[in-house]
């Protein structure tokens, strides 16, 4: 008789006969899940199906006409004796080997011993030996013929057994067969026939969970049925292969400027690399060794194609060259596209490609809350990258050809991540570069080989001209680490720290203001820095009326308010709404579709902000979108006032200008303080300033002694913060404030802004 024996990894179980330690067969129950399993199971399923049978649903007992059969061709004679069963099975099972004849008739005899020892009567126990021999004639000759053959047999059942259905399965067991039960629901059936566990050996594996709900041989069917269309996707399979990373030495820049030729010696194999470089070895080295690395790969005649920062989405022109079509199937989606691509020089590299495809899209398609829509967007975005770059990598290529592709900056989404383990696949070095540590690079493959670095560095693009190179010394980079460590949650600020902020509009009491108004923004409430964007709380506050009716004092109070950042508008209107919107300004071309469009504005040459740091330009227009979406200016998206926004902010007056230039998000913020003493009216565009400026941080402030109302009429809800400080004063005479040069003064001459909106005719 055979002995189960344990396995020492789940390959065993397909190995012949004469490979396995002591003639062993296997007999394992599963009772736990994860991914080597699942893939064990349909290896398993497969094989059972061509040597051996898979049983659903249990065993059903013999049928009246099955015991009827038995009886004609055996009589009702039974001794439980080795002999006599032996000799019952020469005439049952006449084509069974004879060795395993031996072999299974010691199994059933040691089976039927062992309900003897346990009380059972000489009926049951003969019952017991109709049972087995019926089963065996009926449901298991297929596995009976088989035994003792080097391919051994396998059984695989599913779901709860009886008690003589699990003995039948341990004698095929003794007598050469392998055996797995698929315990879908767990055991506790099981452990209620066999309390210590010992027929049968538990199959235990890091991180095993419970199986999913539904999993069992039907699904296994399903999935062996996506599997065969999957094979027919595959298409006749390419005879080379990639090795990837296996025969790295351990240091990336020097593995990869070996030659192809030079990295190993099986013909059928292409030897490339997948490897991520994270931070820098030497900050003052690093974009020097970068640079020696372009040049050898350059003069070694390698093909290779460099990417800084980002994977520029596909245009509408490379979409439209996929012609892709409406899919009902992912296999229809992937039969479609993967026709697109083509390789009349070297069918093996076309091979390779419809592989690689279909096993990054097929991988994609298991993704949570993956749709056919978004699979196939995501397989075009792979396509289109690889026609994009196939040229520069794949023209007239060759084994044992390896084409180079650096990405400077890490993968910043799974598109991109999808695409470089894709490429990784081709006969195509990947080489990732994250040398700022403070960068995320979202790709995560089994296959990548990582090296680390502690040292972290900022580089805008990979160097290869000598020219543009710039290398920091040793005390330049000590300089930016201590900048690193007194800047960084320490409360204190370097100069223009940060490119972005939010305005957060306060709501206070009128004796606040004077006390929050000089205050840096870091030290006023609510003041807050989260992911390099200033959170700044600002003043948006109308004053009316003049307390206990002191004029002297009250213009006392504006006059300690006042300081060089500050504009002093005196005279409403301060732009002159009916002059400006006399221009006939036309904006269709700088706002389309709800949006800004920054890049027909950047381009214009009459474009006035060109001057200023890009970040502020960038800063004022980002601003402007959310001005206009915030729907604060009356007529917004009613009646076009979202054009007259646009045309306004695009040409402020220059002293506006100049403060934005200047601001500094954690430090004292700019200010405007608009007097109106008269029955002069502030103009809409007035309104639509003062609006902007809130949003890009500034401090605004009305004093209106008559109490009428000015700014808020312009506005669809209340976001000026009005005190009533005293009695309604009429027709007061302004004196003199002392204000700071250029702190006021009417805008300047906006001529510019006809050229630039104007429509050629």
């Amino acid at each position: 008789m055979f002995e189960h024996k344990s396995i020492q990894r789940l390959d065993d179980f397909f190995l012949t006969l004469d490979k396995r330690r002591e003639r062993s067969v296997f007999f394992y129950r599963i009772s736990g899940y994860n991914k080597d399993v699942d893939d064990f199971i349909l290896k398993y399923y497969n094989t059972a199906l061509k040597n051996g049978t898979v049983i659903e649903n249990g065993i059903p007992n013999p049928t009246g006409d099955n015991l009827l059969f038995f009886s004609d061709m055996m009589g009702h004679q039974f001794f439980l004796d080795k002999d006599f069963i032996e000799r019952a099975m020469a005439r049952w099972l006449p084509r069974m080997k004879v060795m395993a004849r031996g072999d299974m008739s010691a199994a059933i005899y040691r089976a039927l011993s062992s309900l003897k020892n346990m009380g059972k009567n000489d009926n049951v126990v003969k019952n017991a030996y109709i049972k087995f021999m019926c089963w065996l004639y009926y449901r298991f000759e297929s596995v009976v013929n088989r035994l003792g053959d080097n391919d051994v047999p396998k059984i695989l059942y599913e779901g709860s057994i009886g008690r003589y259905e699990l003995l039948l399965v341990s004698i095929l067991c003794g007598a050469g067969c392998d055996v797995v039960l698929l315990l879908n629901h767990g055991e506790e059936e099981y452990r209620s026939i066999d309390t210590r566990g010992t027929l049968s050996n538990k199959l235990e594996l890091p991180d095993m969970k419970p199986f999913p709900s539904g999993y069992g041989i039907e699904y296994i069917r399903e999935k062996q049925k996506k599997a065969d269309v999957l094979k027919r996707l595959y298409g006749e399979p390419p005879v080379i292969r990639n090795c990837t990373n296996a025969w790295l030495e351990g240091n990336i820049l020097e593995d990869i400027k070996k030659p192809p030729v030079t990295r190993g010696k099986d013909t059928n194999l292409f030897y490339n690399a997948f490897c991520r470089i994270t931070g820098a070895e030497d900050k003052v080295t690093y974009e020097n060794e970068l640079y020696q690395f372009y040049l050898e790969i350059k003069n070694g005649g390698r093909t290779f194609c460099i990417v800084n920062k980002e994977i520029p989405v596909p245009t509408a022109e490379e979409t439209a060259r996929i012609n892709k079509r409406n899919y009902t199937t992912k296999e229809e989606m992937i039969r479609d596209l993967i026709g697109k691509v083509r390789c009349p020089f070297d069918i093996q590299l076309e091979r390779l490609i419809r592989t690689a495809f279909v096993d990054i899209v097929t991988e994609i398609s298991e993704a949570q809350d993956m749709n056919l829509n978004k699979l196939t967007s995501k397989a075009v975005y792979i396509l289109c990258w690889l026609l994009r770059y196939f040229d520069i990598l794949f023209n007239n290529w060759h084994m044992p050809f390896v084409s180079l592709f650096i990405y400077l900056g890490g993968c910043r989404n799974d598109n991109e991540a999808y695409f470089l383990r894709f490429l990784a696949r081709l006969p195509c070095d990947v080489l990732i570069l994250v040398p700022n540590l403070n960068t995320r690079c979202v790709l995560a493959d089994k296959v990548l080989f990582e090296q680390k670095n502690q040292q972290s560095l900022n580089i805008e693009s990979f160097p290869t001209e000598s020219s543009g190179i710039r290398m920091a010394t040793a005390a330049y980079h000590a300089e930016r680490e201590l900048d690193e460590i007194m800047y960084s949650n320490s409360g204190m600020y370097r100069n223009f720290q940060y490119s972005k902020a939010n305005a957060v509009t306060l709501r206070t009491m009128y004796e606040e203001i004077a006390i929050l108004w000089d205050q840096e923004m870091r030290y006023r409430p609510n003041f807050s820095t989260v992911d390099n964007i200033v959170n700044m709380p600002v003043i948006f506050a109308k004053v009316s009326g003049v307390k206990d009716g002191d004029v002297s004092k009250y213009w006392q109070g504006i006059r300690q308010l006042i300081n060089e950042d500050t504009l002093v508008i005196s005279s409403a209107p301060y732009i002159d709404y009916s002059v400006r919107n006399a221009l006939g300004i036309n904006t269709t071309e700088c706002f389309k579709n709800g949006k800004v469009q920054k890049n027909t504005i950047y381009n214009s040459r009459y474009y006035q902000y060109s001057m200023l740091r890009p970040e502020t330009q960038e800063y004022i227009l980002d601003k402007l979108q959310i001005l206009i979406d915030s729907r604060i200016i009356v007529g917004t998206f009613a009646d076009g006032t979202e054009y007259n926004i646009v045309s306004q902010i695009l040409n402020m007056p220059t002293e506006v200008v100049r403060l934005i230039q200047k601001f500094d998000f954690t430090k004292r913020n700019p200010k405007v303080i608009y007097i109106n003493t008269s029955e002069r009216p502030i103009s809409p565009a007035d309104a639509t300033l003062m609006a902007f400026l809130n949003v890009v941080g500034f401090d605004v402030l009305f004093f209106v002694p008559t109490g009428y109302q000015t700014i808020e009429r312009f506005y669809t809800r209340p976001v000026v913060d009005e005190h009533q400080i005293g009695e309604y004063m009429y027709d007061m005479q302004i004196p003199n404030l002392g204000v700071p040069s250029g702190a006021t003064g009417k805008p300047a001459k906006q001529t510019w802004i006809k050229k630039f909106f104007k429509k050629g005719k």
